[in-house]
Protein backbone atom coordinates (compact mmCIF):
# COMPACT_ATOMS: atom_id res chain seq x y z
CA UNK A 1 0.00 0.00 0.00
CA UNK A 2 1.40 3.41 -0.94
CA UNK A 3 1.71 6.22 1.53
CA UNK A 4 -0.37 9.33 0.94
CA UNK A 5 1.34 12.68 1.16
CA UNK A 6 0.05 14.75 4.03
CA UNK A 7 -1.30 18.20 3.22
CA UNK A 8 1.19 20.87 4.11
CA UNK A 9 -0.36 23.49 6.36
CA UNK A 10 0.61 27.05 5.53
CA UNK A 11 2.46 28.42 8.60
CA UNK A 12 0.93 31.86 8.03
CA UNK A 13 -2.63 30.50 8.39
CA UNK A 14 -4.13 30.75 11.84
CA UNK A 15 -7.56 29.07 11.87
CA UNK A 16 -10.35 30.68 13.88
CA UNK A 17 -13.15 28.27 12.92
CA UNK A 18 -13.53 25.07 10.91
CA UNK A 19 -16.63 23.34 9.64
CA UNK A 20 -15.95 19.68 10.48
CA UNK A 21 -19.43 18.57 9.41
CA UNK A 22 -18.81 19.73 5.84
CA UNK A 23 -16.64 16.72 4.97
CA UNK A 24 -19.21 14.40 6.56
CA UNK A 25 -22.29 15.87 4.87
CA UNK A 26 -20.80 16.80 1.47
CA UNK A 27 -18.49 15.32 -1.13
CA UNK A 28 -16.06 18.21 -1.56
CA UNK A 29 -15.10 18.73 -5.20
CA UNK A 30 -13.21 22.03 -5.31
CA UNK A 31 -12.09 24.69 -2.83
CA UNK A 32 -11.70 28.46 -3.15
CA UNK A 33 -10.16 31.16 -0.96
CA UNK A 34 -12.30 34.26 -0.49
CA UNK A 35 -11.71 37.47 1.39
CA UNK A 36 -14.40 38.82 3.72
CA UNK A 37 -15.75 42.34 3.95
CA UNK A 38 -15.80 42.88 7.73
CA UNK A 39 -16.18 45.70 10.22
CA UNK A 40 -13.48 46.47 12.76
CA UNK A 41 -15.35 44.97 15.70
CA UNK A 42 -15.81 41.73 13.75
CA UNK A 43 -12.07 41.45 13.12
CA UNK A 44 -11.38 42.08 16.82
CA UNK A 45 -13.83 39.30 17.75
CA UNK A 46 -12.11 36.89 15.36
CA UNK A 47 -8.68 37.81 16.71
CA UNK A 48 -10.01 36.71 20.09
CA UNK A 49 -10.79 33.28 18.62
CA UNK A 50 -14.57 33.62 18.67
CA UNK A 51 -16.85 32.95 15.73
CA UNK A 52 -18.57 29.97 14.14
CA UNK A 53 -19.27 29.03 10.55
CA UNK A 54 -20.86 25.62 11.20
CA UNK A 55 -24.39 26.82 10.41
CA UNK A 56 -23.24 29.19 7.69
CA UNK A 57 -23.79 28.90 3.97
CA UNK A 58 -22.93 30.94 0.90
CA UNK A 59 -25.65 32.60 -1.14
CA UNK A 60 -25.17 34.16 -4.58
CA UNK A 61 -27.21 37.30 -5.21
CA UNK A 62 -26.93 39.92 -7.97
CA UNK A 63 -23.50 38.72 -9.10
CA UNK A 64 -22.07 38.78 -5.56
CA UNK A 65 -21.51 36.11 -2.92
CA UNK A 66 -22.59 36.48 0.71
CA UNK A 67 -21.81 34.43 3.81
CA UNK A 68 -25.09 33.97 5.65
CA UNK A 69 -25.80 32.25 8.96
CA UNK A 70 -22.28 32.51 10.38
CA UNK A 71 -22.09 33.96 13.89
CA UNK A 72 -19.44 36.41 15.05
CA UNK A 73 -20.37 37.46 18.62
CA UNK A 74 -20.39 41.13 19.56
CA UNK A 75 -17.10 42.64 20.64
CA UNK A 76 -17.55 43.84 24.23
CA UNK A 77 -15.31 46.91 23.99
CA UNK A 78 -16.93 48.26 20.78
CA UNK A 79 -19.66 50.22 22.66
CA UNK A 80 -22.32 51.75 20.36
CA UNK A 81 -20.31 50.99 17.19
CA UNK A 82 -20.81 47.20 17.40
CA UNK A 83 -21.89 44.83 14.63
CA UNK A 84 -24.90 42.51 14.30
CA UNK A 85 -23.75 38.95 15.16
CA UNK A 86 -25.47 37.23 12.23
CA UNK A 87 -25.49 39.79 9.45
CA UNK A 88 -24.73 38.66 5.86
CA UNK A 89 -21.10 39.35 4.98
CA UNK A 90 -19.92 39.92 1.41
CA UNK A 91 -17.26 37.60 0.03
CA UNK A 92 -14.48 39.08 -2.06
CA UNK A 93 -14.05 36.91 -5.15
CA UNK A 94 -13.07 37.81 -8.69
CA UNK A 95 -15.58 37.71 -11.56
CA UNK A 96 -14.34 34.42 -12.99
CA UNK A 97 -14.70 32.67 -9.64
CA UNK A 98 -18.21 34.09 -9.18
CA UNK A 99 -19.25 32.94 -12.66
CA UNK A 100 -17.82 29.50 -12.01
CA UNK A 101 -19.66 29.19 -8.69
CA UNK A 102 -22.91 30.44 -10.22
CA UNK A 103 -22.67 27.98 -13.11
CA UNK A 104 -21.89 25.06 -10.78
CA UNK A 105 -24.80 25.79 -8.44
CA UNK A 106 -27.38 26.29 -11.19
CA UNK A 107 -26.40 23.68 -13.79
CA UNK A 108 -24.89 20.91 -11.69
CA UNK A 109 -26.91 21.39 -8.49
CA UNK A 110 -23.88 21.76 -6.24
CA UNK A 111 -23.74 23.67 -2.95
CA UNK A 112 -21.24 26.24 -1.72
CA UNK A 113 -20.10 25.40 1.80
CA UNK A 114 -17.83 27.38 4.14
CA UNK A 115 -15.05 25.04 5.27
CA UNK A 116 -12.63 27.18 7.27
CA UNK A 117 -12.15 30.72 8.55
CA UNK A 118 -8.57 31.85 9.12
CA UNK A 119 -6.11 34.71 9.23
CA UNK A 120 -3.62 34.84 6.36
CA UNK A 121 -1.15 37.34 7.71
CA UNK A 122 -3.42 40.17 8.88
CA UNK A 123 -6.27 39.40 6.42
CA UNK A 124 -9.32 37.32 7.28
CA UNK A 125 -9.98 34.64 4.66
CA UNK A 126 -12.79 32.15 4.21
CA UNK A 127 -12.17 28.79 2.60
CA UNK A 128 -15.27 27.76 0.65
CA UNK A 129 -15.91 24.54 -1.24
CA UNK A 130 -18.16 23.30 -3.99
CA UNK A 131 -19.80 20.16 -2.73
CA UNK A 132 -22.42 17.60 -3.58
CA UNK A 133 -24.62 16.41 -0.74
CA UNK A 134 -23.99 12.84 0.40
CA UNK A 135 -26.76 10.31 0.78
CA UNK A 136 -27.07 8.33 4.01
CA UNK A 137 -25.46 5.21 2.53
CA UNK A 138 -22.50 7.29 1.30
CA UNK A 139 -21.97 8.65 4.81
CA UNK A 140 -22.04 5.13 6.24
CA UNK A 141 -19.55 3.94 3.64
CA UNK A 142 -17.18 6.80 4.47
CA UNK A 143 -17.35 5.98 8.18
CA UNK A 144 -16.65 2.28 7.46
CA UNK A 145 -13.61 3.19 5.37
CA UNK A 146 -12.25 5.44 8.12
CA UNK A 147 -12.77 2.69 10.68
CA UNK A 148 -11.01 0.12 8.47
CA UNK A 149 -8.01 2.42 8.01
CA UNK A 150 -7.86 3.02 11.77
CA UNK A 151 -7.94 -0.73 12.50
CA UNK A 152 -5.26 -1.39 9.91
CA UNK A 153 -2.97 1.18 11.53
CA UNK A 154 -3.53 -0.46 14.93
CA UNK A 155 -2.59 -3.88 13.55
CA UNK A 156 0.68 -2.55 12.16
CA UNK A 157 1.89 -1.24 15.50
Amino acid sequence: MSKKKAKKEDPNRRYVARNKRAAHDYEILETFEAGLELRGSEVKTLRGGKGTIAEGYVRLKDGEAFLTGATFPEYQQASYNNHAPQRPRRLLLNKNQLKRLHRATTEKGLSIIPVGLYFSGSWVKLEIALGRGKKLHDKRETLKNKQNVREEKRRRY
